[in-house]
Order: structure tokens, then C-alpha cells, then sequence
């Protein structure tokens, strides 16, 4: 347990319609702003908490027993040179448990301590997820003072000043301030991640915010992975002679980021290099092929989506972090919707008619399924060695 001596208040979370909740504070202390959602996983919160599409926002986690496995430095999201590490806060229902796995290194509260994430518990989590399903994401103040005493006035100025993710260009926050190489591949069981031995192809990765196991997956594909930043123009990606090109995850509103994004996905278009992207590179891909986005009710947070792929008529079990979609109405004529979400039918996935050009919306390297929509990756190193037989 982490040590409650008592049931005092040491932690707050204020919700901009002035719901004021109170509990007892973990992690991190002082105060942190966001926009307030929710999760479904009922594994994962490691990687959950240091996914940089999570910038920006608390996450209120719906399964009771979070902790519950420790952690570990395997299970970390965030890659080592990105400029930020994800969630501001997270929401309880239950103290955290002594850890009980044999992978665990560190107790859940002194690794939120150490990456500076404020965390609540003794909260009514089902409460607070109906409320938001009912009213939309919200955004709120968490705060952890272990002496029960907070400052109201940093923390209401806090939240007046926040103008919530609609608008804000978070890649820009969290991507890679340097070019570098990624060749770690995916996790083997009691050997750790593989080494990449003898590469086949060159991929650049544009990094929006981009996951560690997304580089991995895409690594353990026998091809190099350089990683570049959300702005690098597209004559120096170019310059990389880069066999495929994949547009990563990342936070925030796409058409902000699609200020300086687009024309450089536009250029990279126009090279008829493969293309592959995913969550928030899909939704730049969209706005580049002329497609809109929109703000979601209260978006997909979740471990358990149904997503079906309309090529194949399959149904893949996914996992899915945005709060923003593509308006499936605005794709243009050449642009064809390829997956959609079973839950509310909203776009999942594009491609475009006749070019190695593709995305989705959810992240297949997740495993929630647990391997439903690795083949994407596959897919797209296909459409890489298609071109370069042809070349």
C-alpha cells in the first residue's frame, strides 16, 4: 500500500464546471491541468501512462486495481529522446497494492513520483466516466498536497487559463528535438527486445508523439528506422532516401498540428513513396488528401474497440487512444474508407485508390486482440518491397 494514515484529503481534482473531488494524492505533488477522459484497458497502464498521445490530458482509468503489477523499464512508452512523457495525472478508484509480478522493479507510486505524474484515489471512477460520457471530455486540475493544504488561487488560475486540446499543436511538444536511428525490435519473452540483425529497408518515421512498440513493430520488419521531427521538411526526409515513409501517433488537435504537417505530408504524397500511418499520421494524412477532422463527444480510450476492415470483412478487438476523427463524409473521390469503429461506425482507417498510401486510426501494435492488426505493419513493408521490385 502506499501508506494512507488516514482518510484526510491530500488530493484534488476540480472539473471546469466546478465539480470539486477530493481523495488522497499519489505520485507527484502540486497541481496539473489537462483534459479529464477515461480508459477501459484493464491492462497496460504503464504504457498507457507514458503514451505521448496522453499529452495533455488525465486519464481516469475505469478498472479498479491499477498498480496492482508494479512497473518496469520495458513497459515504457515514451522513446528516450522525446521531448515530453505524456499523461499530466491520473485518476483512481483504489490505493495501489504491494506489486505482485515478477517483471515489476518499482512500486507504481514512486515511478509516478519519478516522471512527475500527479495521481487521485478513492474516487468514483464509474461516477466521474458516466459523467463524461454524458457531457463530453471536460477538462479539470488535479493536485496532490501531502499536507492537505493546496493553493486555490494557482489552481482556479490554473484552469481558467487552460484552453482545453481543441486547437493546440501538442506534437510539437513532444516530438524528437534530433534525428536518430531506432533498431530495437519487439519484445521476446525471457530474451528481452530482439535486436534487428541484417536490415532489408530504410523507413523514416515522422515522430507527431510517436510509441516505443510502434518503432519496434515496424523495426522487427527487417528495415532501419530513422526517426525525425514533426517539422522536418520534406526534401530532408527525402534527402534520407527513405524506401517508406510512416506518420506516427501522437496528441493533440490534428488541423493544428496540420499547419506545417500537411505540406510536408503533401510533398511526401506527391514522391509516390508507400506511406503508413497511424492515429494522429492518419489524421494528418486525411487533412493532406483533403479530408476533414472533428472533435469527438468523449473519444476512444480503450483496450477492447471492435474495428472492422471492410476489405477483408474482419473484425479486429483493438486498442484506441483519440479524441479527435476523420469525417469519413469529407474524404474526397479517390480516398476510400477501409476500417470503421463498431461502436459508433466512425473512421478508422483510409487508403488511396491505386498508391502503396494507407492508415489507421487505432495502434496495432497494442496486441489487445492480442495480434489482430499486426499485419498492417506487414502490409505496409510489402507495399515498400513492391516498389522498390519495381523500381
Amino acid at each position: 500500500m502506499t501508506g494512507w494514515q488516514d482518510d484526510k484529503t491530500t488530493a484534488l481534482l476540480i472539473l471546469e464546471n466546478g465539480t470539486r473531488i477530493e481523495g488522497q494524492g499519489l505520485g507527484a505533488t502540486g497541481h496539473a491541468v489537462g483534459e479529464v477522459c477515461f480508459n477501459t484497458a484493464m491492462t497496460g497502464y504503464q504504457e498507457i501512462l507514458t503514451d505521448l498521445s496522453y499529452a495533455g490530458q488525465i486519464i481516469t482509468f475505469t478498472f479498479p486495481h491499477i498498480g496492482n503489477v508494479g512497473t518496469n523499464d520495458q513497459d515504457v512508452e515514451t522513446p528516450e529522446h522525446a521531448s515530453d512523457t505524456g499523461a499530466k495525472g491520473c485518476v483512481l478508484k483504489a490505493d495501489i497494492t504491494n506489486p505482485s509480478n515478477y517483471r515489476s522493479t518499482q512500486h507504481l507510486n514512486a515511478w509516478l513520483q519519478d516522471r512527475n505524474i500527479i495521481g487521485i484515489a478513492g474516487v468514483d471512477t464509474r461516477a466521474l466516466t458516466a459523467f463524461i460520457r454524458e457531457n463530453g471530455l471536460t477538462n479539470g486540475v488535479i493536485a496532490h498536497a501531502p499536507d492537505g493544504v493546496f493553493d486555490e488561487e494557482a489552481i482556479a488560475n490554473a484552469l481558467a487559463g487552460f484552453k482545453g486540446l481543441e486547437h493546440a499543436d501538442l506534437a510539437a511538444d513532444v516530438s524528437t528535438a534530433k534525428t536518430y536511428e531506432w533498431k530495437q525490435g519487439r519484445w521476446v519473452w525471457n530474451e528481452g527486445f530482439s535486436p534487428i540483425q541484417n536490415p532489408k529497408n530504410h523507413i523514416v518515421a515522422i515522430d507527431y508523439g510517436a510509441k516505443a512498440n510502434i518503432l519496434r513493430c515496424l523495426a522487427n520488419e527487417d528495415v532501419t528506422v530513422t526517426v525525425v521531427s514533426a517539422s522536418t521538411p520534406a526534401k530532408d526526409i527525402l534527402d534520407l532516401n527513405p524506401d517508406g515513409i510512416f506518420l506516427s501517433n501522437g496528441p493533440g488537435d490534428p488541423a493544428a498540428t496540420g499547419q506545417y504537417a500537411v505540406g510536408i505530408v503533401k510533398e511526401l504524397i506527391a514522391s509516390a513513396k508507400p506511406i503508413f500511418g497511424i492515429c494522429l499520421g492518419h489524421q494528418i494524412l486525411a487533412l493532406a488528401l483533403g479530408g476533414k477532422t472533428v472533435k469527438m463527444h468523449q473519444g476512444h480510450h480503450g483496450a477492447n474497440h471492435p474495428v472492422k476492415d471492410l476489405t477483408t470483412g474482419k473484425v479486429e478487438i483493438t486498442s484506441m487512444n483519440h479524441g479527435f476523427a476523420v469525417d469519413a463524409d469529407s474524404l474526397p473521390a479517390g480516398i476510400e474508407q477501409t476500417h470503421i469503429s463498431l461502436f459508433d461506425q466512425s473512421n478508422c482507417g483510409l487508403a488511396v485508390t491505386g498508391k502503396p498510401i494507407f492508415s489507421v486510426q487505432y495502434h496495432p501494435e497494442a496486441s489487445p486482440g492480442p495480434h489482430d492488426s499486426h499485419y498492417l505493419f506487414k502490409r505496409f513493408l510489402d507495399n515498400v518491397r513492391g516498389v522498390k521490385a519495381d523500381a
